[in-house]
């Protein structure tokens, strides 16, 4: 695949000067343009991909898509306007819509309003063959066939057992009843999917027209199962702690007893984190080692060399940093992901550092394919950035979680404030010297001026978002509650 990228880099040395600085919105039929294929994982941190500096994980095939494009070092998700931080953010990716300006969200982000076109949508309605198959959360109710023009091997759900699934087809009339629901039992889901994905891309090797296939893995989600040959690569104690590891987590920050926290008794062990990662491993690596056939499949086909691949994922997850396991939380951990982009047009093998949303991928794909940007869009298109390593972008990004958590990070400095019961916490990191986030310098007189300009940001984006106007969809107090302390306790507590 390398040498094909290596072909495919030269033949675009002019075009990509061009990307940078005008993308054409073409009318023309879809023949011709590139097909894209979109690589979803869940819950994977973005610390977990081998080519990217962890030595312990094997990641072949993702290291084959850093080798062969841009990957962004710094990107990020929102954040999460329910406990299931995945839902909103898929339903973010799809419409690109912040989290405040998703209406019709249902009771965890998950139907998405028609007003909003989504992104495969966009693609089919340009002539593209639309595919999906995974774990899909626009919503089976309409927002799935209006985005899809084919699928199969598709869960409408948030989780299940990997190796016990219950799956639906593609329904070309929209609907789907239980009926319909195939049991799937002793083949993982990763294999699951990316077969699904291998047959589409097979059928669609003497199809002029052009694709947009969206695989949604399941893994590494819990539960942490994967075949016990991807889990004996990786022994208990060989797993490094995380450096920010606590047994438990040093303040109540609204989130401390759901499920997730219940996958690892309290206080935390050193032990039982290793575990835990070790099963973590194993999923990445089994997930990875199907995406080498999808990768493959492609080359077989001869379709490789005009295929968009992008792989990113939902969410981080904690697995033991800050004495928490889960991903309700704006730690580094849980909203900095994976994030990379390779082919035709896409430079090989850099880097590159600007803060970003995983959602600004909605509006590169579409310059990148020729297509006109949806108004609805609220994200900023890569397209420069892809093109030139120096091009500004984001200044800075804020998250939020839930009614009571609220982030902005520049490129330096991360500020996270809680509101909790009426009581107010503010941690301040240093991500330069300290990016595993261990050290609180909020309280520090010398950070003052750091602090109280990542607050003055805060406030900015709490207008320009809406955050507060427009509540979160589980109860009418989401969305109200951390401002509503926020501006009348005073700050007097930093642990």
């Amino acid at each position: 695949m390398q040498q094909l990228y290596k072909r495919m880099f030269l033949k675009a040395s002019v075009a990509i000067l061009a990307l940078g600085s005008s993308v054409t919105h073409a009318a023309g039929p879809a023949v011709g343009r590139p097909n894209v294929l979109f690589l979803f994982s869940d819950d994977q941190q973005h610390d977990t991909i081998h080519a990217l500096g962890n030595g312990v994980i094997k990641t072949p095939n993702i290291d084959r898509l850093v080798n062969s494009g841009v990957t962004f070092t710094n990107a990020y998700i929102m954040g999460g306007s329910c406990p299931a931080v995945c839902s909103p953010s898929r339903a973010s990716l799809f419409t690109g819509r912040t989290l405040w300006n998703l209406e019709n969200q249902g009771e965890y982000g998950y139907e998405m309003s028609e007003q909003y076109k989504t992104l495969p949508q966009v693609f089919r309605e340009a002539g593209y063959t639309t595919f999906g198959t995974g774990k899909n959360e626009p919503g089976k109710n309409g927002a799935f066939n209006r985005s899809f023009s084919t699928g199969d091997k598709i869960l409408f759900a948030g989780m299940s057992n990997h190796f016990r699934l219950r799956l639906y087809p593609y329904s070309p009339t929209g609907q789907y009843t239980k009926d319909m629901i195939e049991a799937i039992q002793g083949k993982h889901s990763s294999e699951v999917y990316a077969d699904a994905c291998i047959e589409f891309l097979e059928k669609q090797a003497d199809v002029k027209k052009p694709f947009f296939a969206y695989v949604a893995f399941q893994a590494p989600h819990d539960p942490r199962q994967s075949p016990p040959e991807y889990r004996a690569m990786y022994k208990d104690q060989d797993m490094p702690v995380p450096e920010s590891f606590m047994p438990k987590h040093p303040f109540d920050n609204g989130m401390l007893k759901i499920r997730d926290e219940k996958l690892a008794p309290f206080p935390r062990t050193k032990e039982v984190i290793q575990k835990n990662i070790a099963d973590y491993y194993a999923l990445i690596t089994h997930m990875d080692a199907q995406i080498g056939r999808i990768l493959e499949t492609l080359e077989k086909t001869g379709q490789i060399e005009n295929t968009i691949i992008v792989f990113t994922s939902d969410n981080g997850l904690a697995i033991g940093q800050h004495g928490l396991m889960g991903k309700q939380n704006v730690y580094d951990s849980g909203v900095h992901v994976p994030f990379i982009i390779a082919g035709p047009n896409i430079p090989q093998n850099q880097k590159r550092d600007q803060l970003c949303y995983i959602y600004d991928i909605d509006p590169t794909l579409c310059d990148l394919a020729g297509l006109k940007t949806p108004d609805t869009f609220e994200y900023k298109s890569l397209s420069d950035v892809i093109a030139r390593p120096d091009a500004p972008f984001r200044g800075h990004l804020y998250f939020a979680f839930m009614s009571w958590q609220r982030s902005v990070r520049d490129g330096r400095y991360h500020l996270i404030e809680y509101c909790v019961s009426g009581t107010r916490h503010t941690q301040l990191f240093d991500l330069q010297d300290d990016p595993h986030e261990t050290r609180n310098l909020a309280g520090d007189p010398d950070y003052a001026d750091e602090l109280a300009k990542l607050r003055a940001l805060l406030l900015k984006d709490r207008v320009e978002l809406n955050d507060g106007n427009t509540p979160f969809p589980l109860t009418d107090k989401q969305g109200k509650d951390f401002w509503s302390t926020f501006d009348s306790t005073p700050d007097t507590q930093c642990p």
